[in-house]
């Protein structure tokens, strides 16, 4: 093996998929691509890093809710676009064509053309790393899509997308949860 630079180490370790996170600050709706995402526990928790330097932020923070929708594979350029530009200065939805869907529990829009959505409520922040911590209060799932593969960031500009499912239910039966 050859060593590496530590400050890459972090692209050995792929994160959950990348998602958008959706906010409203009380006015106009607002886009980030998130690619540091984590489930927390077997609970509908999710923790995400972002923090000031991202203009919907300030809109999470403020009103304590936001939506997560996971894109899938035929909306990586969207993913990146979204992410590469400010909502200060553009309508994402309108940018990127993404429809807005209005959510039942929490102000922030679904996307339509996602694979999944998840409204959130904003429980906890650990400022000092910049973890928001999320509890899911519904979520939604788009069989009908025809694809279904989400993305993956590495940190250094590639992705990796998901691949084959492979199911070992039974070898790990004893270890699941009921309800998982």
């Amino acid at each position: 093996m050859k060593q590496m630079l530590l400050s890459k180490a972090f692209t050995l370790m792929e994160p959950g998929p990348v998602v958008f996170v959706t906010t409203n600050d009380g006015h106009k709706n607002n886009i980030m691509t998130i690619s540091w995402t984590m489930v927390v526990d077997f609970t509908p928790l999710f923790a995400i890093t972002t923090g000031p330097w991202n203009y919907s932020y300030a809109a999470l923070v403020k009103y304590r809710e936001c939506v997560i929708a996971i894109p899938a594979l035929d909306q990586i350029d969207q993913v990146v676009g979204v992410g590469t530009c400010s909502g200060a200065d553009t309508d994402k939805f309108e940018k990127f064509g993404l429809t807005p869907v209005k959510g039942k529990h929490v102000g922030p829009p679904l996307i339509k053309e996602c694979l999944a959505n998840i409204e959130c409520k904003l429980i906890d922040l650990v400022e000092k790393h910049n973890i928001v911590v999320l509890e899911g209060v519904a979520a939604y799932f788009d069989r009908a899509r025809k694809e279904k593969r989400a993305i993956h960031a590495i940190g250094d500009g590639t992705f990796v997308v998901d691949g084959h499912k492979l199911n070992r239910r039974k070898m790990m039966q004893s270890k699941i949860p009921d309800g998982v």
